[in-house]
């Protein structure tokens, strides 16, 4: 048997589990995600990203941090992700296609560091199971945990944490702070930067939906 490994806890800082976003929101660069779809039914899902030095712990001996997704290593004896020769990190970056008897008809993504698939799964529970259209799914009010250790140093972590927006709705919050979650509200527009495409394989017909949060998200066609 493995003993399981329990990363120390680290104070906590103003974030969301990004390495460039506070918890208002507001950011100061970011990973980017981009879909594409054409009449073809060639659909592309991507997340370019790398390079965050300002969140990436140094290595005093030699100077220089560990940057790109090196960063994602723990230097700390033990974990899973220790850094050691040959061991590939692990990365955040989630780009998704949702396929239907084989045939692609969504791509969708988001920047968000370990909340990359947090989001995305609101996003598919909603349209796939609750019926939302793609546009309703990502405006709808999101959440995510933070009840394990970040990604990017210096891996603050809420036991039992959640991030909300209020516009959850108090009964809901309640619900979950009776459920033992320690719940912060991050405000109504705060969460989630989802963007995504589509196509019917059966009509044709082309969609987009894109995040309103921080007016950085677009959809267009032609």
């Amino acid at each position: 048997l493995r003993t399981a490994y329990e990363p120390p806890l680290a104070e906590a800082i103003a974030g969301v589990g990004e390495p460039t976003v506070a918890r208002d929101g507001t950011t100061r660069g970011d990973t980017c995600h981009l879909d594409v779809v054409d009449r073809w039914g060639n659909i592309v899902s991507a997340t370019p990203s790398g390079g965050w030095l300002q969140s990436s712990p140094t290595i005093p001996a030699l100077g220089f941090c560990l940057g790109t997704r090196l960063q994602m290593t723990w230097l700390e004896e033990g974990s899973a992700s220790t850094l050691q020769p040959g061991k590939r990190p692990r990365t955040t970056l989630t780009p998704t296609l949702v396929l239907r008897d084989g045939v692609p008809v969504t791509a969708l993504g988001s920047p968000g560091g370990d909340q990359q698939d947090q989001w995305q799964l609101l996003y598919l529970l909603r349209t796939l199971v609750g019926g939302y259209t793609p546009q309703q799914a990502i405006d709808a009010p999101a959440l995510h945990t933070t009840s394990l250790a970040e990604s990017f140093w210096p891996r603050t972590w809420v036991p039992a944490g959640a991030v909300v927006e209020s516009r959850l709705g108090e009964e809901v919050i309640a619900g979950l702070e009776a459920r033992g979650h320690v719940v912060t509200r991050a405000g109504a527009w705060t969460l989630g930067r989802l963007s995504s495409v589509g196509r019917d394989p059966e009509t044709g017909v082309l969609s987009a939906a894109a995040n309103p949060r921080g007016m950085q998200g677009y959809a267009a066609g032609r």
